[in-house]
């Protein structure tokens, strides 16, 4: 891996096609993907090959942050996407997602991404993958 990628996995208690669909379903999505303060409006999600999506974070405060992409392919297995922060314009990053079924009602899911060298100081940390993950977890939990 090199500064310009990132990559992390989480396993959880669900069949694949059930954690495919959290990521492909407007209204599961809208119930994990932004922090458990903010409300997200699912305002595109169109998961097939070069359809769109676009997610609308607003905090309690009322401020907003914008989040969008464009599905190169969709598949069960894996799904490669752009996704684009709206605080940094025109920095694209190329995302696979990927769910791998262990065989045993878990799958695992890693998220790996590529980005410009232009933006490397500005991705740190998780970004805030991990609250999603434990959200999307509970989520699964209840479905």
């Amino acid at each position: 891996m090199t500064n310009q990628e990132f990559s992390f996995d989480r396993t959880f208690d669900a069949p694949r096609a059930q954690v495919f669909r959290a990521f492909t379903d407007p209204e599961l999505v809208a119930r994990w993907w932004a922090p458990k303060d903010e409300q997200l409006v699912v305002e595109a999600l169109e998961p097939r090959a070069g359809g769109s999506w676009r997610f609308v974070n607003t905090s309690a405060d009322g401020g907003t942050n914008a989040f969008h992409g464009v599905y190169h392919s969709v598949a069960e297995d894996r799904i490669v996407q752009t996704f684009e922060y709206g605080g940094f314009p025109g920095v694209v990053l190329l995302e696979t997602l990927a769910f791998t079924d262990l065989g045993d009602g878990r799958t695992r899911f890693t998220d790996s991404s590529v980005f410009p060298a232009s933006a490397a100081g500005a991705f740190g940390g998780d970004g805030g993958a991990a609250g999603a993950m434990d959200r999307l977890a509970e989520l699964l939990a209840q479905l």
